[in-house]
């Protein structure tokens, strides 16, 4: 009878190959974990500050809250982001402003970020953190109370926040790539929608990118397809 390792050799290729393409997108997949250019924002608690769990536009501080925006390439992540560089004090930012009737004080610092971090062609307008105490309606958001102290806003048509006291001048947290990361920052090109920290979505970040899903999921089937089509041939 005829040998068929040639058969065999033939149904085990698309295998080899599937192995080869995954291999491929695992090796990819840091880049498409790169960091992002926005505006972060985050709620004081016990003085320190932490990640806020929604957007400013939908969060409503209750009086006495202090809450931080901070401007930085990061990584979309609570545990990778840049925090404000000034403390989360209620007492020492409002300490000047007294309590009026049917209004609610909150504490908001902003930060910058670093000329680093600054988009091509851009700078921070200063280079400490600016902190304002707001004086707002019982059931003002953390976006007014941010318009009061740092005026103007940009938002983008998600209702992303893209820019504070008009910075930065263009761009809404764009996607940075490895190497920008590196080398400091390069013009960038059309604006990208922001990820979650700086935006209303409720989705988490962080995670493989969708394209990478899908593309892992093609190689598994093409694996097996590839051990079905060479069991069948046996």
């Amino acid at each position: 009878m005829r040998p068929r390792h040639g058969h065999r050799h033939r149904s085990l290729t698309p295998l080899f190959l599937a192995f080869g393409i995954l291999l491929t997108l695992l090796a990819a997949s840091p880049a498409l974990a790169a960091g992002y250019r926005y505006w972060s924002f985050w709620e004081g608690a016990e003085g320190q500050w932490q990640y806020a769990t929604q957007g400013p536009s939908t969060a409503r501080p209750a009086d006495g809250s202090a809450l931080g925006f901070r401007f930085a390439v990061s990584q979309d992540a609570a545990a990778e982001a840049a925090k404000p560089r000034a403390a989360a004090d209620f007492a020492a930012v409002c300490a000047s402003t007294p309590a009026v009737e049917g209004r609610k004080r909150i504490a908001v610092v902003v930060d910058f970020g670093v000329p680093a971090d600054a988009p091509a062609g851009d700078a921070p307008p200063q280079d400490t953190p600016r902190t304002a105490c707001a004086q707002v309606a019982p059931d003002a958001t953390a976006a007014e109370a941010l318009a009061q102290a740092a005026k103007p806003l940009r938002y983008n048509s998600a209702a992303l926040l893209c820019a504070v006291s008009g910075y930065p001048k263009q761009g809404c947290g764009e996607p940075i790539a490895d190497a920008e990361d590196k080398q400091g920052p390069k013009p960038s090109a059309k604006p990208e929608p922001e990820p979650k920290p700086s935006a209303q979505s409720e989705s988490e970040g962080g995670g493989p990118s969708t394209g990478l899903l899908a593309g892992l999921a093609a190689v598994a089937a093409l694996a097996a397809a590839a051990v079905w089509q060479s069991r069948r041939r046996r």
